[in-house]
């Protein structure tokens, strides 16, 4: 569901300077078939009716947006509506894309299914989608997000997928990238790379952000339904981007609603140890794509850090670079601290438990309100849901379980 008016990225794969495809050769055919496939499908109504309906069926949408007048008022400013893409089948926004990607695999003859995790719930739903597909699922996954998020590893095995553990580097999202990118030039015949957020070479930032452009659409809907009106504010976390730009995309051509992504300061920006690549950035090719990322002055790629696995990434999709680049989307970071404060204060609020990732659009959201009045409203992507944070939660505020 990409915004109408909007013509990116062009048909090399560019949005403005950001975007496409720095790859070895052997993958530039296997590229070329995907978008090829990718196009076919997304003009055949029955792939799109497919997809729409496992999204009603199966995923549980459209996923509410939920005004939260705890929240907002606890706040003391503007409306806060939360998103509920935590209530989605699997607990979080990845569903959306892997179950359409999914799709496009079996429609291309692919038997053989590789994906990616950091903080697992993109492991999680791939998983679902390739036991539900019928497919063969292997996820990379890095050792110390495998220590972080065990229960999402857990309930990958238990999907039928295969587990394997990446060792070098940082042993994050990013390590577990490069392993699953290294097995696809070696597979490429039979295998199909399912990336789980808007990075990688071009089509895989414009076919990620299609299938969680859902997000976006329903929202835009929603609103208008109750409000008869568009929102103020669109609000939501950014590590590769995914949530984001499903919400933000289908508002592009929506010049007053505001989009404010929220990356992690981790322990602050000042530390080094963060993973804010559009506050602190500079461009660089990582994955096959041009964007910001978090880079020494050789252009080494630095080591990140955030509580929130799925934040824990030093580049970003190229569309978040163009929508800073060009005004249309501001970004800001929290940290680790701050993050927890938005994780207990929903908890407090609302009753409902955000993932450490969401819990920084949380916080910033609540910041934001406070200066806004009770007309004006906010839209802020509750990405996923804690449940596979809670190890972490509890042992930064002194809790054993």
């Amino acid at each position: 569901m990409p915004a109408k008016n909007i013509k990116l990225p062009n048909e090399r794969g560019y949005f403005g300077q950001f975007g496409g495809k720095f790859v070895p050769e052997t993958l530039m055919p296997a590229l070329a078939e995907l978008e090829q496939a990718y196009r076919e499908a997304q003009a055949e109504p029955e792939f799109q009716q497919e997809f729409l309906r496992l999204c009603r069926d199966y995923i549980g949408r459209p996923t509410p947006l939920y005004p939260a007048p705890r929240l907002s008022a606890r706040s003391g400013g503007a409306t806060i509506l939360l998103k509920r893409e935590d209530l989605a089948h699997t607990g979080a926004h990845k569903i959306n894309n892997a179950l359409g990607q999914g799709l496009l695999a079996k429609r291309m003859g692919k038997s053989r299914i590789i994906a990616e995790t950091g903080a697992g719930q993109h492991g999680v739903a791939a998983a679902t989608a390739c036991a539900m597909l019928d497919l063969e699922c292997i996820v990379y996954m890095g050792e110390e997000d495998i220590r972080r998020q065990s229960s999402n590893v857990f309930r990958m095995k238990l999907l039928g997928a295969e587990v394997r553990p990446v060792g070098s580097g940082s042993r994050t999202l990013k390590d577990a990238i490069n392993e699953a990118i290294r097995d696809w030039v070696t597979n490429v015949e039979d295998t199909y790379y399912l990336l789980g957020s808007v990075v990688g070479p071009h089509p895989y930032p414009m076919i990620a952000r299609d299938f969680q452009a859902i997000i976006g659409g329903e929202t835009k809907e929603q609103v208008a339904a109750t409000y008869h009106r568009l929102p103020d504010y669109l609000v939501a976390c950014v590590g590769g981007g995914s949530n984001a730009i499903g919400l933000f995309h289908p508002f592009f051509d929506d010049k007053e609603v505001k989009f404010i992504g929220v990356e992690a300061a981790g322990q602050g920006l000042k530390t080094g140890h963060h993973s804010a690549s559009l506050v602190t950035g500079r461009t660089g090719v990582l994955h096959g794509t041009r964007s910001q990322l978090l880079q020494d002055s050789d252009g080494q790629i630095l080591e990140t850090h955030s509580l929130a696995p799925g934040l824990d990434y030093p580049g970003v999709g190229p569309e978040h670079s163009y929508y800073q680049e060009t005004g249309r989307a501001s970004y800001v970071a929290v940290t680790d601290e701050q993050a927890l404060e938005g994780f207990q204060l929903l908890c407090h609020t609302e009753g409902i438990i955000p993932a450490l990732e969401s819990a920084h659009a949380i916080y910033y959201a609540a910041q934001l309100a406070a200066g806004l009045t009770p007309e004006q409203l906010i839209v802020v992507n509750l990405s996923g849901r804690g449940d596979k944070d809670l190890d972490i939660v509890a042992k930064r505020i002194g809790v054993e379980l």
